[in-house]
């Protein structure tokens, strides 16, 4: 008897036997989750990685992943000098494609052809990174995105809530925005998340060392830039801070880059207030480096030459120098050897078309 009682519906639950399961659950579904059905519409974005790159190395948040619309309206939003205070300032003024995404100057001129006194780093490879900028002040991507607009000598704008209120002005965008993100309002946090996916794009691998590593291409090389690999990694101690496949340690160090000035920049020591990361600085990827000139934060060496006789001098002393910052004695040919292979780290996955129209 018990078998055949029927059995009573809860409140709060729907009963697999109810002949509306179909239309309740959808119901729920539109009213209660509609960013899911809304995300159920969007592309999720192939990233292929050149060889070279490590796949489980990248940094990808779980409340952003890549999809083809972010790519797409992040990328509008990082060529649109529309988003500064006088329309004349994108992220690409600082960040060129064709520079490798750098703008070939000692340090950037912003709003008004401002100066600040850091040079602007490469945007590629940002997707094996979490924190961001020289200092590494930005925890994420995502913060990176945003910061500049409200830095007075960069985009200009007085806060984030002036940024957000001028692309809402840009009717065009808003579906855009849609398309992204499901219904809602433009926020700062999606403007950085469309902007981040974007960045994330920009990649450098498959370049003459990885195939000579990688694919076991002996002709990749030149002897020259073979012997520069192993001053790269034997005499010059360059790996101790360029290592992995990335060639960064994602570190922070004291080189004394700008100690024989009269005012120096404090650098990581401005985020941790720790006195041994006085003068310490962001470990940038070495990939595109050939085409990344002028070096250092503040741009103060022109050439590859002037960074390897900074390092074969061991930097600039001072009481914080890292420790493994130390004369080096290279010869001139180990020198010209150390430079032939930093050429071969120029590679591919950063090249893109800067886009021609924007939205109205």
């Amino acid at each position: 008897m018990t078998g055949n009682k029927r059995r009573q519906d809860r409140p709060g639950v729907i009963n697999d036997s109810h002949p509306h399961r179909t239309l309740i659950l959808g119901l729920l579904l539109t009213f209660l989750i509609p960013q899911t059905v809304m995300a159920q519409t969007q592309t999720a974005f192939s990233l292929h990685l050149p060889s070279g790159l490590e796949h489980d190395k990248l940094v990808i948040p779980e409340d952003n992943p890549l999809t083809e619309e972010k790519v797409e309206l992040g990328k509008l939003l990082f060529f649109d000098k529309r988003l500064s205070a006088n329309d004349t300032i994108a992220c690409a003024s600082c960040h060129v494609p064709a520079l490798a995404f750098t703008d070939g100057q000692p340090v950037s001129a912003g709003i008004h052809e401002q100066r600040g006194g850091r040079s602007a780093p490469t945007a590629v490879n940002r997707v094996f990174s979490s924190a961001q900028f020289w200092d590494g002040r930005a925890a994420t991507l995502e913060e990176q995105s945003v910061g500049p607009f409200v830095n007075p000598i960069e985009h200009g704008f007085a806060d984030h809530d002036a940024l957000v209120a001028k692309v809402k002005t840009i009717a065009g965008y808003h579906p855009l925005f849609e398309r992204a993100f499901g219904p809602g309002p433009i926020t700062l946090d999606l403007i950085g998340k469309a902007i981040a996916s974007f960045q994330r794009t920009l990649l450098s691998g498959n370049s003459k060392y990885d195939r000579f590593i990688v694919k076991d291409d002996a002709q990749a090389l030149s002897e020259t830039a073979q012997n520069g690999v192993g001053i790269f990694f034997g005499k010059g101690r360059c790996a101790s801070c360029h290592s992995g496949f990335n060639f960064t340690d994602e570190g922070f160090h004291n080189l004394g880059v700008g100690w024989d000035r009269e005012q120096v920049d404090v650098g990581r020591y401005a985020v941790t207030k720790k006195a041994e990361d006085r003068g310490a600085f962001k470990t940038p990827t070495l990939r595109e480096i050939a085409q990344t000139a002028p070096y250092m934060h503040d741009g103060s060496l022109a050439t590859l030459g002037e960074v390897i006789d900074f390092y074969d001098q061991g930097g600039i002393p001072n009481p914080h120098l890292d420790s493994a910052v130390t004369p080096l004695h290279l010869t001139e040919q180990e020198k010209a050897n150390l430079i032939e292979f930093l050429h071969s780290l120029n590679g591919e996955g950063w090249q893109v078309t800067p886009p021609t129209d924007f939205p109205k």
